[in-house]
């Protein structure tokens, strides 16, 4: 599963960065956010994932917590994860604004506020990231994770749990509110018939163009699938003090890297 979820990633987020760079009529000021998305994604498929791949198949020997290996890896798993959330997350604001304040669309996102933005998903992402290296938090190698990752016990609740709240799970929650709220604005528009007017001339947009928008939109609930089990076990060993079964943190961290395989076909059915 971590082999097909590799490649899928890799070739996935490749073929987007190219399609959002050689197609014209993709770019805009907002462009930024999509790209951070999938060279996020795209950073899981080439580290995190094969490293994934390598410790199932060299199971059951384990990494050194202490060592620089798995620090690093540790340090690279928050980073590209946490990124890509907070991104996709500016993705769909976006996208909402774009839908729900057309005529105010191209004032409110200009090139200087997408960047802006970025800069400030990227800075947070790094500092979540470094904390545990500086003894806030800590790394450990998870066997039944086959990863380095953050430490959910209790001793490490008042990193983790700010983390998964702030970094993770608000984001999520929002898009779904976001996407929901899309799908709302999309039905009334079908029902009352919408029309749409360039230089030249008026013409009419059929209400299952938009119920179509609306299905698309539904499948980025897989996000929410993808990211559920992990912030549930994450939250339960770091307030109880218990380990998980093995079998649900494997599934549980398969599901979460993977979404960065789901993510650029989500990202081309939107457009």
């Amino acid at each position: 599963l971590l082999i097909l979820s590799s490649a899928a990633s890799i070739s996935g987020n490749l073929l987007l960065l190219l399609v959002l760079l050689l197609n014209k009529d993709l770019q805009s000021d907002t462009l930024a956010f999509p790209l951070s998305v999938s060279l996020s994604d795209l950073a899981v498929g080439l580290s995190t994932l094969p490293f994934a791949v390598h410790n199932t198949l060299s199971w059951p020997v384990a990494y050194p917590s202490e060592g620089a290996l798995c620090q690093g890896s540790g340090f690279t798993f928050l980073l590209v994860q946490t990124s890509s959330i907070q991104s996709l997350t500016w993705v769909t604001i976006d996208k909402f604004t774009e839908i729900c304040f057309a005529l105010s669309y191209c004032s409110i996102w200009t090139s200087r506020r997408s960047r802006a933005a970025l800069v400030l998903v990227w800075l947070f992402s790094l500092v979540n990231a470094s904390l545990p290296l500086l003894g806030f938090g800590k790394y450990h190698y998870s066997k039944s994770r086959f990863l380095c990752c953050p430490d959910f016990t209790p001793d490490n609740r008042y990193f983790v749990a700010p983390w998964m709240m702030l970094g993770i799970a608000a984001p999520i929650v929002f898009m779904c509110f976001l996407h929901g709220y899309i799908v709302y604005v999309a039905r009334k528009q079908a029902r009352r018939g919408t029309f749409i007017c360039n230089e030249l001339h008026c013409f009419h947009v059929p209400a299952n163009n938009y119920l179509r928008s609306s299905i698309v939109i539904i499948t980025t609930s897989t996000l929410l699938v993808c990211w559920l089990p992990y912030i549930s076990l994450c939250f339960y060993e770091t307030f109880s003090g218990r380990r998980s079964p093995a079998v649900s943190s494997a599934l549980s961290t398969w599901l979460v890297l993977s979404s960065a395989a789901i993510n650029p076909w989500i990202s081309c059915m939107t457009q």
